[in-house]
């Protein structure tokens, strides 16, 4: 449920940020490259796990766990650059559509209106490194 004074900040997972956009490719180009490079997204060095639970690391030392993983829908797991005291929780998800596919990102759990801010950009910036890299794959660049 949101609390309507302040975007952004739920009562279940705290400070949240959700972004989006429609990318002109098939789903599985999409999915493939979002679990076959996720250091497009989770930094360099990085791998998503099959298993629920199994911990993954990148080369900066953002860390977290796998929670799910649901071939060709989302992947969801925990997320914690090396200078941050708390866990948060990031989910991507993929849908197609007629114009292509849905690449979302959502986070939650951030420790405020500043982290939410932050993070914003953030996934904004991997959503047009994944959109570039579509670009050079398929030769539409």
């Amino acid at each position: 449920m949101i609390d309507t004074g302040t975007v952004g900040k739920t009562r279940d997972v705290g400070w949240q940020i959700g972004v989006s956009t429609t990318l002109p490719y098939p789903i599985d180009a999409v999915w493939s490259l979002i679990v076959g490079d996720p250091s497009l997204w989770l930094g360099a060095g990085s791998e998503i796990p099959h298993d629920k639970g199994v911990q993954w690391q990148s080369d900066d030392g953002t860390t977290g766990e796998l929670r799910s993983r649901h071939e060709s829908d989302r992947v969801r797991l925990t997320w914690r650059p090396s200078t941050w005291s708390h866990d948060t929780t990031v989910q991507v998800a993929v849908q197609a559509t007629p114009a292509g596919t849905v690449l979302r990102f959502h986070q939650e759990r951030l420790a405020g209106p500043g982290e939410r801010q932050q993070q914003r950009g953030h996934w904004q910036a991997a959503l047009a490194r994944i959109e570039r890299a579509l670009e050079r794959s398929t030769g539409t660049a």
